[in-house]
């Protein structure tokens, strides 16, 4: 199986990843990724062809193998960081879209295509919320299939067409159960990883929205301020200087009329 673009695609994604992010996706290449292709996927190779019954009965093997196995336990492994990568996706398609509508528009309609805020945020959120509900999923999911995360040494059968109840071996049970306890802590390490991030995330924008609330109501008050004053002075009267103004307006046409009536007066 070629899993050049799963690689291409975590690439791709740590462009636009917070510090957490980065982290997880270190984990999720080497730790998971890595280990699947280089160890774990040989591990579980010819695992029906060494799973052994003490019977020779025509089918008993197969019948047993498929109840104790419905799945196999490696290609569940592999399903399992498909389905996990994918909700990264929409961080990738949405960082797309908008480069592709200041294309179409012929100006800057971002601070940058890939700046974490308003629907970029929403799309990451998201994306972590799903993440994590498939890698818990998937825990659940192997834990019931499997009745656990050990792979036991043998089992009891007594399916048809075996004809009583026989003993089935597994091959490497040990290494099995090594990879499996790995697969799990990964896993589990990565969910820690995504409840982080998605803190960190909503602790961000938490204290983004109170500090604008806060310089708002700094804007506010010093208007009221400003305001008050302008009240005072109207109530109180204006300042001295601005009181003499006034009043040589308003007495010069008054003065005016008084010189008039006496030079009538002179006259008659």
């Amino acid at each position: 199986m070629s899993w050049m673009f799963l690689r291409d695609l975590l690439s791709g994604v740590n462009k636009y990843s917070t510090g957490i992010g980065c982290i997880w996706l270190a984990v999720m290449f080497i730790f998971r990724l890595l280990v699947y292709m280089v160890a774990a996927e040989h591990v579980w190779k010819h695992e029906q062809k060494e799973f052994e019954c003490n019977v020779r009965q025509p089918g008993c093997e197969n019948v047993c193998f498929d109840y104790f196995f419905p799945i196999s336990q490696v290609r569940l492994w592999a399903l399992q960081l498909i389905v996990v990568s994918t909700p990264s996706l929409l961080v990738i398609l949405h960082v797309a879209y908008r480069e592709g509508r200041e294309k179409r528009h012929r100006k800057k309609l971002y601070v940058s295509p890939g700046t974490m805020d308003g629907g970029l945020w929403y799309t990451h959120l998201i994306s972590l919320i799903v993440k994590t509900g498939f890698e818990i999923g998937f825990l659940v999911l192997f834990y019931k299939l499997y009745g656990g995360f050990s792979v036991p040494y043998f089992m009891k059968c007594d399916l048809k067409p075996c004809p009583n109840t026989v003993d089935c071996f597994v091959s490497k049970p040990t290494e099995k159960t090594i990879f499996i306890l790995f697969l799990v802590i990964t896993s589990c390490l990565c969910i820690v990883l995504n409840f982080t991030e998605l803190s960190f995330l909503v602790l961000k924008c938490f204290i983004k929205c109170c500090l604008q609330k806060y310089s708002k109501k700094l804007k506010s008050s010093v208007c009221e301020c400003h305001n008050l004053r302008y009240v005072k002075y109207g109530e109180m009267g204006a300042p001295p200087l601005l009181q003499k103004h006034h009043l040589d307006s308003a007495m010069s046409p008054a003065q005016g009329g008084e010189t008039k009536v006496l030079c009538g007066t002179q006259e008659a």
